[in-house]
């Protein structure tokens, strides 16, 4: 580790000397905790990114962008959807998605770098229980459709495939994810095939530029954004690990879509036999103007009707353009927050009021580099619920993601040919207006194993595996240690 006077010489010529101003009343511990903390910051770097923090935050704010002047739709060609296409071309797209999945070439990466700090917790998002009946975490959720989609592509091509997870993380949660999959085994998976990874941080600099001291022994730092994925590609080698693994494409999704398809077929498919480079599921958007928003395209749709959801399809050679020759060209986005600090006496203050600027960007940010982009129209409410706030906000917190899975999990299980029955045996119609059904999948996905109560019970009381729609056979598990009341129960 470099020396106090090393660091002291490369933070003077970054002019950023007063990180270092309680050093001297410092215990040897904490001394050198912050000394390893601000080694590796080039002087260079840090001179700049404090500069540029403070000329963008004292740029007067430019007016709000004409949209409709800028905006462009994509060619019809470059869109595709997941509802609104006829039967035989979905198929196409998702036969096309199992059998890159079969020959080992599609990996997912999940951004799992920020903080939970709207949802109120200070563990990371992923390890967040919406209040589901089996209380699965979102990490876990994901992992198990990593495996389905594993399991249903061997099975249609008979091959062991295997689909890697890779997981950026930050310094917040790097070590709690890591310890969390060990504690639960992996969820099942091969521990060999999920790849973690950690972004770069960044500090939080004052309005006038210089580096906060949120500690007498530490710098206020943040994630670099989920856009730090480029750089930390290259940081830690993943793409030649991609390389080693023969991956081809990857599906890149944020952690907190309760809803998220993992390696979705019909996504990868429609993107392969499109020939992109870089795609983008999306929903109808909401915030733009009412003008812009009712403009039309000749056939009578809207002109404009695509949402950015992050979860994008890249190839691994448009990755590793965009780790060599287009992340340096990403302009950072600034954000103004309240970030704790010492003053001048040493003393911890917690600001009423945004007194500090993160840096970061955004994974989109490339989406302009793309020499064949292509989206895909996905329904919010089959793909979309991202869980952001606590359950105080009105909207994207645990209740309304819990609502969304639950919901979508009824719906499969009616389209699997189930039926509701009442404690009495008599049959519930399929949307009754007074009773509200609690049905989760299980492990295997859609059309296998469901989890499921009455409403005013809220532990489960069976798994029950559906066969496909059409099938008669009915196989109830008893979930050992779990007991519940009266119970709905379903039928074909």
């Amino acid at each position: 580790m470099a020396s106090e006077l090393d660091v002291r010489a490369r933070l003077q010529r970054a002019g950023q000397e007063h990180l270092l101003r309680f050093c001297a009343e410092l215990a040897p511990g904490p001394r050198a905790a912050l000394l390893a903390q601000l080694e590796p910051l080039e002087p260079e770097a840090l001179r700049e990114h404090c500069r540029r923090a403070a000329a963008a935050c004292a740029r007067p704010p430019a007016p709000a962008p004409d949209l409709a002047a800028r905006l462009r739709p994509l060619p019809p060609e470059r869109v595709g959807s997941a509802s609104g296409v006829a039967p035989q071309t979905r198929r196409l797209w998702e036969e096309e998605g199992f059998h890159q999945i079969a020959l080992n070439k599609v990996a997912v990466l999940l951004l799992a770098g920020g903080q939970g700090t709207r949802l109120g917790v200070t563990y990371p998002k992923g390890m967040y229980q919406v209040g589901l009946p089996s209380q699965k975490t979102l990490y876990q959720l994901q992992a198990e459709r990593i495996r389905r989609v594993e399991q249903l592509a061997g099975e249609r091509y008979g091959t062991h495939c295997t689909v890697p997870w890779y997981i950026m993380t930050s310094e917040f949660t790097l070590g709690p994810t890591a310890k969390f999959f060990k504690e639960h085994d992996f969820f099942h998976l091969d521990p060999n095939n999920v790849v973690m990874f950690e972004q770069r941080m960044l500090p939080a600099v004052t309005f006038d530029g210089r580096a906060i001291l949120e500690q007498k022994d530490k710098v206020a730092m943040a994630p670099d954004g989920n856009g730090g994925l480029y750089c930390a590609l290259a940081d830690h080698q993943v793409l030649e690990d991609m390389e080693r693994r023969g991956v081809e494409f990857v599906h890149v999704y944020c952690v907190d879509n309760i809803l998220v398809r993992l390696a979705d077929p019909v996504f990868i498919g429609f993107c392969v036999l499109r020939g992109a480079d870089c795609g983008a599921k999306v929903v109808e958007y909401s915030e733009i103007s009412p003008e812009t928003a009712r403009l039309r395209a000749p056939g009578g749709g809207l002109l404009y009707n695509a949402g950015n959801i992050c979860n994008h399809f890249f190839t691994r050679d448009f990755l590793q353009m965009a780790t060599r020759e287009f992340e340096p060209l990403l302009k950072p986005h600034v954000a103004v927050k309240k970030v704790p600090y010492v003053d001048e006496q040493g003393n911890p203050v917690k600001p009423l009021e945004p007194n500090g600027i993160k840096m970061e960007k955004f994974v989109f940010d490339v989406l302009p580099f793309a020499k064949n982009f292509v989206a895909f129209q996905v329904l919010r409410g089959e793909e979309f619920s991202p869980l952001k706030n606590a359950d105080s906000a009105e909207r994207d917190n645990p209740s309304t993601a819990r609502r969304a899975l639950l919901a979508q999990h009824h719906r499969w299980a009616l389209q699997a040919g189930a039926h509701f029955l009442d404690a009495h045996g008599a049959r519930l119609p399929e949307q009754p207006r007074d009773w509200r059904c609690t049905c989760e999948a299980g492990s295997s996905g859609p059309h296998s194993s469901w989890t499921w109560t009455r409403p005013g019970h809220c532990r489960p009381d069976s798994l029950l595996d559906l066969p496909a729609p059409g099938s008669p056979r009915l196989r109830k598990q008893p979930r050992p240690g779990l007991q519940g009341g009266k119970q709905a129960a379903l039928s074909f």
